[in-house]
């Protein structure tokens, strides 16, 4: 199938940055500046306040290489440092539409929403972190779904929102995602899931914990029928959300340098009192002991997706 752009996805993406570039040039970055001074300049003599003049939230420092970047660059970048290549976590509707075909996304039970069945409350009940949280996202809870095209291939996607309570994994979750796993299987397509967030959502209590037995359920009637499952592991990747679906992918893939795992990298070291190597829990270091299949950069998903779906006659 022909691809829908003439560019590479690194190509595509190095143009669209230095378009950024160039809008700004004159009036943000001084033309030979050096980003770093930029924003040095731009401070007040104390160097903690901008001055008025420079718009709130114009940049962003990574929080990888602590590079200043002019937020557009990111964005142009598919949202990854243009100085260092760390990925940024990004919600749901960034996610989607990096992903799919323009126009393609087809959302599916969007109506369902959780209820504070034990009327939990913590810092504040959970009835009003809901309602704040959808207020904040625009999403009922912390997963969108529903039927899309990458290249022209049809897939069943659902996509774990960090943006919502961190992704956690409630009742409407786990049922969406076993909604999607199932209309897959009808529809004879495969299902991807964006796999993020720190597991079970504790509010909840034992009602999320069993949606890691139904998500697994629905997964196991999936390839009873012959279906195909990508697992894409973005950071973070933990808790009951990487004990379940996350790790019964046909593939496993993963964006560079996400957190994987089931609990902290600190837990561990106290409890077998030793010093972990270095990169544990890391999507390199998982695919180096075989837990990943691949590492895959954010601007090239969508080529490596479709090639996927190819080679697996789907």
């Amino acid at each position: 199938m022909a691809d829908d752009s003439a560019k590479t996805p690194r190509a595509a993406a190095a143009s669209a940055v230095e378009a950024a570039k160039a809008e700004t040039s004159d009036k943000d970055l001084p033309v030979n500046g050096d980003r770093r001074r930029t924003w040095q300049d731009m401070t007040n003599a104390n160097g903690d306040q901008p001055k008025a003049n420079v718009p709130a939230g114009l940049w962003l420092r990574c929080p990888a290489c602590a590079a200043m970047s002019y937020r557009k660059q990111v964005e142009a970048n598919q949202h990854v440092c243009p100085e260092c290549d760390h990925h940024y976590r990004i919600g749901a509707d960034q996610r989607i539409k990096l992903l799919v075909d323009p126009g393609s996304f087809e959302p599916l039970w969007d109506n369902l929403g959780p209820k504070d069945t034990l009327q939990f409350t913590d810092r504040k009940s959970y009835k009003d972190r809901i309602a704040a949280e959808q207020k904040k996202t625009g999403h009922k809870d912390a997963l969108v779904a529903g039927k899309a095209f990458i290249k022209g291939r049809g897939v069943v996607l659902a996509v774990m929102n960090p943006e919502f309570m961190m992704a956690s994994m409630g009742s409407v979750v786990g049922e969406k995602i076993t909604r999607a796993i199932e209309l897959a299987t009808e529809l004879d397509r495969p299902v991807i899931v964006v796999c993020a967030g720190g597991g079970a959502r504790m509010q909840e209590a034992t009602l999320a914990v069993s949606q890691m037995i139904k998500t697994s359920a629905a997964l196991a009637r999936h390839d009873d029928a012959g279906g195909l499952y990508i697992a894409l592991l973005t950071d973070p990747t933990t808790g009951g959300t990487a004990a379940s679906f996350a790790m019964l992918g046909d593939l496993i893939l993963a964006e560079p340098k996400a957190l994987i795992g089931f609990t902290g990298a600190r837990v561990i070291a106290n409890t077998v009192r030793q010093e972990l190597p270095e990169g544990f829990q890391r999507s390199e270091f998982l695919k180096e002991k075989g837990f990943v299949d691949r590492v895959i950069h954010r601007q090239d998903l969508r080529s490596e997706i479709s090639r996927i779906i190819d080679y697996a006659g789907k």
